[in-house]
């Protein structure tokens, strides 16, 4: 299948509720302070900048920054029409304010004070009530989209509470749409079978190092009309620059060296066609026809220019072909 530089005109279905969406997404953990701290200011020259890049699907979870991330992207979207703007949030995560924890920051990976803590909660009162809260955080009057977040230790609690209590709130038109978002395929495409979701979000298991989702979920989405959000496309680091540097991580820790090999075969591929690992990564998820968006997150204006401009960037069709064969793709890999 051929490939073109495709434009922020293009949209593809999100949901069954009518939503559209562009093919970069923003994810707001990196506002959140996600290993860093960033300041009120960058957090919001990040979603302006976004904002002007086309991006009008924002994702966010009170996980992310102890509620930070939802308080910045609600100050960074209150001067844009409601309308124009898609936000998706997260429950399973309830947040308790604190004061057992003075001096502390937070120690889950986000610089915070633990001046909240995380409590889990998938009953169908923990979900209204996550709702409730990520509602005043953000200052919005709705949200779009709410994701059932990690219910990896939790599949029954999520199966009897959190889906039927978001079932209820689409049905009555609270909420457009609603899913669940992990980093396992496994258990999602299980919700895809059993639940009437219609959003999923996948981390890290639809990439150019690990296409796990292949197999399972992907297949099982496009049967049942469930629209993929691909987040993760950069491996938490290691595709995210032409080279892996020294201080790359792969799923949130030190690069093995069997994977620094196997990205800098990808890498080889890269640069004989004419094109960089974070091009690759970025448009990789949207060559099959279940994947909608893709979710990158970013810390800086800088990144987001950055990130947004690989989509624009044409990738020769023999690039992927050239992967396959030398067993860099797994075997079946739509092209973009």
């Amino acid at each position: 299948m051929g490939v073109q530089a495709m434009t922020s005109a293009s949209t593809r279905p999100l949901g069954r509720g009518g939503l559209t969406v562009g093919r970069h997404t923003l994810g707001t953990a990196s506002i959140g302070n996600l290993y860093r701290a960033v300041d009120d200011m960058t957090a919001g020259h990040v979603i302006g900048s976004a904002w002007e890049a086309g991006v009008r699907y924002f994702d966010t979870a009170p996980h992310y920054g102890l509620g930070l991330a939802e308080e910045r992207l609600g100050r960074g979207l209150a001067a844009r029409k409601r309308a124009d703007v898609i936000v998706s949030t997260k429950v399973g995560r309830l947040l308790i304010d604190t004061d057992a924890f003075p001096g502390l920051r937070d120690d889950e990976g986000f610089d915070v004070p633990r001046t909240r803590q995380r409590v889990r909660d998938y009953s169908r009162d923990g979900v209204l009530r996550s709702i409730e809260t990520s509602l005043e955080r953000t200052g919005l009057d709705r949200i779009d989209i709410v994701l059932v977040h990690d219910p990896d230790e939790f599949y029954r609690q999520a199966m009897e509470g959190a889906f039927p209590a978001l079932e209820e709130l689409r049905a009555s038109g609270v909420i457009t749409s609603y899913g669940a978002g992990m980093n396992q395929s496994a258990m999602l495409t299980d919700f895809v079978r059993n639940t009437d979701l219609d959003i999923v979000m996948v981390a890290g298991r639809y990439t150019v190092l690990d296409q796990t989702a292949l197999i399972d979920l992907l297949p099982e989405a496009e049967k049942r009309s469930v629209s993929v959000v691909a987040a993760g496309a950069f491996s938490s680091g290691v595709l995210a620059t032409d080279r892996p540097r020294g201080d790359s991580h792969y799923h949130y820790d030190a690069v093995p060296a069997p994977i620094l090999a196997r990205v800098n075969e990808i890498a080889d591929v890269c640069d004989a066609h004419g094109v960089t690992v974070p091009a690759v990564a970025a448009q990789f998820a949207l060559g099959h026809p279940a994947v909608s968006t893709v979710c990158l997150g970013a810390s800086s204006e800088a990144h987001v220019i950055r990130n947004a401009a690989l989509f624009d960037v044409a990738i020769p069709p023999a690039l992927w072909g050239d992967l396959a064969d030398r067993g860099l793709l797994a075997a079946g890999v739509p092209a973009p």
